[in-house]
């Protein structure tokens, strides 16, 4: 399966079907990007704090495309969840050019629904922010409106274009 990078705000379902799916598989790695970008401890920026936010988004993606690669030469399938930006699509692009990019487009409303459903780490305007960011999303390969979808659902769907795509 080529690797799978699936984008989009807050709470459209990234990492709760990006998990899903590979655990569907044989041999699967899930790789959440906010998770690389944690590892940093000390001087972390965000991607909406300026320039060195812009930065670290970016060697964020560069590590998880690495460990995608690393993973996918082992024989594993990966499913990396990110947000996204036009430069981010640059990068993954470049550092794992055989990737599948699908954003994930939800309604804010219907987004902050699903965010009242678990632990808030983000402000609602930070929260409205990269909602907003990703309004249009880059030109990547599949946009998937998943409005209304269970998680069942949007996983389905999802799995459907993974598939498709890599066959």
């Amino acid at each position: 399966m080529r690797p799978l990078v699936l984008s989009g705000g807050p709470a459209v379902g990234k990492s709760t079907c990006g998990r899903r799916l590979a655990g569907e598989r044989e041999r699967a790695a899930f790789i959440d990007a906010d998770d690389v970008r944690q590892l940093i401890v000390v001087g972390d920026a965000t991607l909406w704090s300026g320039p060195e936010g812009r930065a670290q988004h970016l060697l964020a993606v560069r590590n998880a495309a690495a460990l995608a690669r690393n993973l996918g030469d082992a024989g594993f399938d990966v499913v990396i969840a990110d947000v996204v930006t036009v430069d981010a699509l640059a990068a993954y692009r470049a550092e794992l050019p055989d990737c599948l990019v699908v954003h994930l487009a939800l309604p804010v409303d219907e987004a902050r629904a699903r965010a009242a459903t678990r632990p808030a780490y983000l402000t609602d305007a930070e929260f409205d922010l990269l909602h907003d960011l990703l309004a249009s999303p880059p030109e990547v390969d599949v946009v998937l409106d998943v409005s209304g979808f269970t998680i069942d659902r949007q996983v389905e769907a999802i799995r459907d274009v993974w598939s498709s795509a890599s066959r």
